[in-house]
């Protein structure tokens, strides 16, 4: 029997015969337009839609699904078009076949680009209709089965982007079955050698365990019976990525990975669940912290099971799956448990909710990402989420990706929670920010009206969705210090040139817009500010548009440091300048000003190209504490930590942190103060002077 014959006798088992009727005009439709195309493999072109629309077929999937996957090639290697498609099978088909045509005729400046804009583009319009990404993960699982007539180059590649981005998209949509099958022939091409080494040895133990199974097998459905609980049980061997994970995780060599069978028990019933958990756990003892109630809480994808691990006869550890037979039927399909069983099942709805809001939360935070290499980032993360429960003072449970912190569960509350976020308590408790939340946790956020996000949050969330919001807060705001900034500069180098920076009136900057194809006056400002456009350039095309530019020039204006920028101008670590030192502006591409001291050695070092330098000074009322280090050499006596420290507290500073270093008969002790300016500073080093103890005082411009 030929493929399409099995595919038609799959689908009569539950599709009306008008639908496969449809199908198979549709087979013969992509037969004529597929006519002398080959696979790489040699085969009929064909045989690739052919065998994309059988493994949807156990999904039972509807009539549309198929024959869009039938066709999803046609409009991308024939020379049918969507039009074609939608006047001969429907606009709901045509859409779907668009969702799924890859931008390969778009040129991208990198691969990176193009992987970018085709997971966008899917993304998308799997949010219109997730039954595009079950065709394309079909598409993808035979692709895989079929890699071997591929380079070996483009095999490692596609089978990392299996495992990085398919394989948990099947994963996160509740495809069990897929998402394993994925990740082994992923394991496969990725790691060949360690593939068949660990395949060879589990063919060995598989013949060595067989009676070992039989009997744990058979002592569970003799329990189980002899508590009146009607279940079937079957035995399950465990995929080889899945022993090889743990092999990793646990740096155990194979013979040491016992539980390489696992249990599945399905009940009719909730309750039977429990009361099967009872009776097994009476049969062997259970192992502690193996232990997983998802019936309770259920994961994000739907899957509802109780896991527990048992000690098993000859001390080999038994891994046993309790679920329902509705249960069971979600894990294996997740949301194609839409098509299988239109039942109106809260937990098929609820899944079909939680699918979509997850969806559109990504989609949010894909949309505010300005490169591909963000794009791709945010995704990952987004896709290997490994949940944690946690609570709302509520009693809300929200999921969160192992490692997330108080700063990612605010963000998942609400993005604005997350922007005013100042503190979290766990379980009433006041823990840092970057506190690693626990499953169990009871979470609360402290919030300010004033608040914002700080930029070292991006050194540990844990979701893509508090990652995106925080940088796209942080570019927001940089954008608009920078472009107060470079107006200052823009004023400067007008100036400088002997033009009024008022007689820039709109027809100027109308006409230098559209020279220069920029948006608005805003970006322009903010260009200049971030040093991604020279001051000096833009002030001349301003100038030659109304022919202001005088012969006479004046000398070149100073800018005034405030000390209130923000993130456009920036203190440079290397030499930590405060209010009173010389200083020097120097004006890095994408960075904004970065003020140095004069004698700055990173400065003497040699200047570095892309760079304008700017004369810059203090402004004479800056209101704001600035950090500076110094390094006192101390005699090593009892209590001169609590003189120095009294005294850096009677001179009005405080102290941001403190370091000791041992110097034969002396100590060295390290400060971070906050001081107002040089004079400041200097009172402070006079006070400390005057105590005995103190052998050397020296401040420490290289902090870094």
């Amino acid at each position: 029997m030929i493929d399409s014959d099995l595919l038609i006798e799959e689908l009569s088992a539950y599709l009306k015969p008008q639908d496969v009727d449809h199908v198979r005009v549709a087979i013969e439709f992509s037969r004529a337009a597929h006519q002398g195309q080959m696979r790489q493999s040699g085969d009929p072109y064909i045989s690739h839609p052919i065998a994309v629309a059988r493994i949807l077929t156990p999904l039972h999937i509807d009539a549309q699904a198929i024959i869009a996957a039938l066709l999803h090639d046609v409009v991308e290697d024939t020379d049918v078009t969507t039009d074609d498609v939608a006047e001969k099978f429907g606009k709901p088909v045509a859409e779907l076949v668009d969702g799924l045509s890859k931008l390969d005729r778009i040129r991208f400046e990198t691969r990176e680009d193009a992987q970018a804009e085709n997971f966008r583009k899917m993304l998308l319009a799997m949010a219109r209709d997730v039954r595009v990404i079950l065709i394309k993960l079909a598409d993808r699982l035979h692709n895989m089965r079929t890699l071997d007539s591929m380079a070996i180059d483009k095999r490692e590649r596609i089978a990392r982007e299996t495992m990085e981005i398919y394989a948990p998209i099947a994963n996160r949509l509740g495809l069990n079955d897929l998402h394993h099958e994925l990740q082994d022939l992923s394991f496969k091409y990725l790691h060949p050698n360690r593939y068949a080494v660990l395949s060879k040895a589990l063919q060995v133990a598989r013949g060595n365990r067989r009676e070992v199974v039989g009997k744990i097998l058979e002592s569970i459905r003799r329990r189980l019976a002899e508590h009146h609980i009607e279940a079937d049980v079957t035995g399950r061997e465990k995929d080889i990525y899945s022993i090889y994970r743990k092999m990793q995780s646990k740096s155990l060599a194979f013979a040491e990975v016992l539980d390489i069978y696992g249990f599945r028990v399905l009940v009719n019933d909730f309750d039977s669940c429990y009361i099967a958990l009872g009776a097994l756990h009476g049969l062997y003892k259970p192992i502690p912290g193996k232990f997983k109630d998802y019936i309770a809480i259920p994961k994000v994808n739907g899957y509802q099971s109780i896991h527990t691990t048992l000690f098993g006869p000859f001390g080999t550890p038994i891994e046993i799956q309790i679920r329902t037979h509705e249960m069971h039927r979600i894990a294996e399909a997740g949301v194609a448990s839409h098509w299988l069983y239109k039942s109106g099942h809260e937990s098929i709805n609820d899944l079909h909710k939680k699918t979509h809001q997850w969806l559109q939360e990504l989609l949010e935070s894909l949309s505010q990402s300005s490169d591909s290499s963000e794009f791709l980032e945010h995704l990952k993360v987004d896709l290997f989420p490994d949940e944690v429960y946690v609570f709302t003072p509520k009693g809300r449970i929200l999921s969160l990706p192992r490692g997330a912190t108080g700063v990612d569960f605010a963000y998942s509350v609400h993005t604005d929670i997350g922007n005013r976020c100042i503190a979290v308590k766990v379980n009433h408790e006041l823990v840092p920010l970057r506190t690693e939340l626990k499953n169990g946790d009871r979470v609360e956020v402290i919030t300010a009206a004033h608040a914002k996000p700080n930029p070292a949050w991006l050194g540990y969330v844990a979701t893509s969705k508090a990652r995106s919001q925080i940088r796209h807060f942080l570019k927001t705001m940089q954008s608009g210090e920078a472009a107060q900034l470079g107006e200052r500069l823009l004023n400067q180098a007008l100036l400088a040139l002997g033009v009024k920076p008022q007689d820039m009136d709109e027809a100027h900057w109308s006409k230098l817009l559209k020279d220069t194809g920029v948006k608005s006056r805003q970006d322009i400002l903010a260009d200049i500010g971030l040093g991604r456009r020279l001051n000096m350039v833009v002030a001349r095309q301003l100038a030659s548009i109304g022919e202001t530019v005088t012969s006479e020039t004046v000398a070149n204006p100073v800018i005034t440091i405030q000390g209130t920028e923000g993130m456009a101008v920036q203190f440079a670590n290397c030499c930590c300048p405060i209010p009173g030192d010389p200083i020097v502006g120097v004006i890095k591409r994408g960075q904004g000003l970065l003020v140095h001291t004069h004698d700055c050695p990173t400065l003497r070092r040699g200047r570095s190209s892309g760079e304008q330098w700017l004369d810059v000074t203090w402004d004479k009322n800056i209101n704001r504490a600035f950090d500076v280090s110094i390094k006192l050499l101390v005699a090593d006596r009892r209590g001169v930590l609590a003189k120095v420290s009294a005294a850096i507290a009677e001179a009005e500073a405080n102290i941001e942190n403190i370091s000791f270093t041992h110097e034969g008969e002396y100590s060295g002790l390290h400060f971070t103060l906050e001081v107002n300016n040089r004079v400041h500073l200097a009172r402070i080093m006079r006070s400390l002077r005057a105590i005995p103890e103190v052998v050397r005082i020296i401040r420490v411009k290289n902090a870094t």
